[in-house]
């Protein structure tokens, strides 16, 4: 507190960063300058922060954002200090960025069939909702990444892009719910709502898609199958719940037609989580003709089109995307991080050395 009452406003910290000065070089580590939190905003330590594909493909030219740049977005900290008018968190306690805000007040915010609020910044503004940027380095100015920013050792976000999480909770572990997990359990759960007895084919098992593999058998579903080129990642899908995993590598027909005779055509879900337009098309196809639903998960890249024969959902198929796994972060999100005794093993995957 400072004289006769008033609070002081925090100063400006210097701390470093891994700033991307421009796409397709390496990271450099910089003495940044992060400007106080402004009003419905907050600055927060971090202490934790998983790499993920979207990072790299910025950093390689395929998802277009404006450099100099901060990426990261799949982070846990503690709250450093809050702007004016901010009731949601205060000072110590233990949150999550979200790369997808929630105001709670655009159509989507208030609506149970999306979750991507207007305020978001995955159109590549780069810049806090008043339109500047709290970071700068060598005098100039650095720009944000979809409203979050987490390779820094501090970064402010708006108030309606950060959660409040449990006390206790292990923040090298839970950083992954800031994007990873969430995204692949959501989009099984909440996208897709997988039902009990379904037959679920997972294009990619890294990260991500081990997560939907868990999601797909949570939800019940009696026939996971797990596809992937690298045969060193069947072995951790099948611990987390896929029945079975393939390789493309080792077929000579196109793989959606290998699943279609593999499962007789009865493929309920599938789910893309690498990025790619020709998988996309892929898990499409492998989809029941009637009824089969395949959902968008991985990143593509920003100039990439895709050409598929309309007649493939002529017939009845679905195809949608999944955007952090539909997840109302800020209003559901409070009893989803807890301490458990099966903590560790839920989320080993991510934490092996």
């Amino acid at each position: 507190p400072g004289t006769m009452g008033q609070r002081l406003s925090p100063l400006v910290i210097k701390c470093k960063a891994a700033v991307a000065w421009e796409p397709k070089k390496p990271f450099s580590i910089e003495e940044v300058e992060v400007a106080p939190p402004k009003a419905h905003e907050v600055r927060i330590k971090i202490l934790a922060s998983g790499i993920c594909r979207s990072d790299e493909h910025v950093m390689s030219g395929s998802f277009t954002q404006p450099f100099p740049i901060i990426l990261g977005h799949e982070a846990a900290g503690v709250v450093e200090s809050v702007g004016e008018g901010v009731t949601c968190v205060k000072p110590g306690d233990k949150v999550i960025p979200l790369f997808t805000p929630q105001c709670g007040e655009c159509s989507s915010c208030i609506s149970p069939k999306g979750n991507l609020c207007v305020n978001n910044d995955l159109s590549a503004s780069g810049l806090m909702m008043d339109g500047t940027t709290r970071f700068t380095c060598k005098g100039k100015p650095i720009h944000h990444f979809v409203s979050t920013s987490t390779f820094t050792e501090y970064t402010v976000v708006h108030e309606t892009a950060v959660v409040k999480i449990d006390a206790a909770a292990p923040l090298e572990k839970v950083c992954l719910i800031g994007c990873g997990f969430s995204t692949g359990y959501g989009a099984a759960i909440n996208t897709a709502k997988v039902e009990r007895g379904s037959t679920c084919v997972i294009f990619g098992l890294g990260g991500v898609g081990l997560s939907v593999v868990m999601g797909c058998k949570v939800a019940g579903a009696s026939r996971i199958i797990g596809v992937d080129i690298n045969k060193d990642k069947f072995a951790k899908a099948k611990e987390l719940g896929a029945t079975e995993c393939i390789n493309p590598q080792d077929f000579k027909k196109p793989i959606e037609e290998v699943l279609n005779e593999l499962t007789g055509s009865c493929v309920d879900y599938s789910f893309e989580v690498i990025g790619r337009t020709d998988t996309m098309t892929a898990a499409l196809e492998s989809c029941h003709t009637n009824y089969g639903t395949s959902i968008i998960v991985g990143v593509p890249p920003s100039a990439s089109q895709i050409t598929f024969n309309p007649m493939t959902l002529f017939t009845g198929r679905t195809w949608k995307g999944s955007v952090f796994g539909g997840m109302y972060m800020r209003s559901n999100f409070c009893g989803f991080v807890k301490v458990t005794d099966s903590w560790n093993k839920f989320f080993k995957f991510g934490c092996q050395k």
